[in-house]
């Protein structure tokens, strides 16, 4: 029995091309695709995977996934898109549909006088792949709003809701990559803005751009403004934002390295480990704006690998290997890659 909509379309695709799909533009068929829009199709459909024992791969909005040239079972996307406010005193719990987009999301909430998630503006991606990286931007993670995520059991349909301490969030870590990985998928985030002032400004110069009583839109605009300068716009230059992450080395190595490098950007986080600034190590190497082949650094932050067309994902990684490389013969820095590697 196939999955279809009330109105008797197909709910699955075949043979989709999913390269518009991922940020990056590698070249990916998935011998199937699925948009669900209502936690009923998404039922029905984790159902006819469940029968065929199609492998399931999950995928938001494409930002933050190296996808293969193939791609086996089923690619699902969920569309889920509702969203309503719930007040308790002060505070203003936000109920948002995993299909939402997290900047329109952003918008709308800095909008309304909320404050909380401003100085995540412009990231990209839907909400519901928000809580797996716990994305964060100039001193502020998704964790420190969110209070609830509601997910889907792949292998049951059964639904059911995380706290804050179930999500096990981390530096772009969450238990969703780790233990529920491929066991669930994430239908709703349920988040907890205030609409007492409580801006985070500390973060490089975002304060010098701001009035010393900003709104949360005056934030989200001036990190947007921020961000437009320094990273290409995936619509206008293939890239997956950040392609590496920031590493974390034992206070003792930053020391070390510190005593070399006097200018070196450096972040202690007060549990024996420092965090460097990956960008800064990769510029160090002397690699922004170096390209090869269809691939190359970009030539204004030298964090974001730009894809110009006519590559793959071999490609993608042989270049990024480069720089793993570089970077680690001349600071003894490891770096790892932030986006998924998606199996075939």
């Amino acid at each position: 029995m196939k999955a279809f909509d009330f109105q008797g379309t197909p709910l699955i695709k075949t043979h989709a091309d999913l390269s518009a799909a991922n940020t990056l533009r590698l070249p990916c068929i998935a011998a199937r695709y699925a948009e669900p829009a209502t936690l009923g199709a998404l039922r029905q459909i984790l159902g006819e995977a469940s029968r065929q024992q199609w492998p399931i791969t999950l995928l938001g909005g494409g930002s933050n996934v190296l996808l293969p040239p193939a791609l086996n079972g089923l690619a699902l996307r969920p569309r889920l898109r509702q969203l309503w406010l719930t007040r308790e005193g002060d505070e203003v719990l936000v109920h948002v549909g995993a299909g939402v987009n997290w900047h329109a999301l952003v918008q709308d909430v800095a909008a309304r006088g909320l404050w909380g998630i401003e100085n995540l503006a412009l990231i990209p991606g839907d909400c519901g792949a928000a809580p797996v990286q716990n994305i964060g931007a100039y001193g502020v993670e998704l964790s420190d709003s969110l209070c609830a995520v509601q997910v889907m059991e792949l292998n049951t349909g059964k639904v059911r809701w995380l706290n804050q301490a179930d999500c096990a969030f981390g530096y772009r870590d969450s238990v969703f990559k780790r233990e529920l990985s491929g066991r669930v998928v994430i239908t709703r985030l349920v988040l907890r803005l205030s609409r007492q002032p409580t801006p985070k400004l500390h973060y490089g110069d975002l304060a010098a751009r701001l009035s010393k009583t900003p709104t949360p839109m005056d934030v989200a605009r001036a990190v947007s403004a921020i961000r437009q300068e320094k990273l290409p716009d995936p619509d206008l230059l293939a890239n997956a934002g950040s392609f590496f992450k920031n590493p974390l080395v034992p206070d003792q190595q930053a020391h070390a390295l510190l005593s070399r490098y006097p200018a070196m950007p450096n972040f202690p986080q007060g549990s024996g480990q420092t965090k460097l600034a990956a960008g800064w190590l990769i510029d160090q190497c002397g690699l922004k704006g170096v390209q090869e082949g269809a691939f190359g650094v970009h030539d204004r932050q030298a964090l974001v690998l730009v894809h110009q067309g006519g590559g793959n994902r071999e490609g993608l990684l042989h270049f990024a290997e480069r720089i793993v490389e570089q970077v680690r013969e001349r600071f003894g820095v490891v770096l790892e890659p932030e986006p998924r590697i998606i199996q075939p």
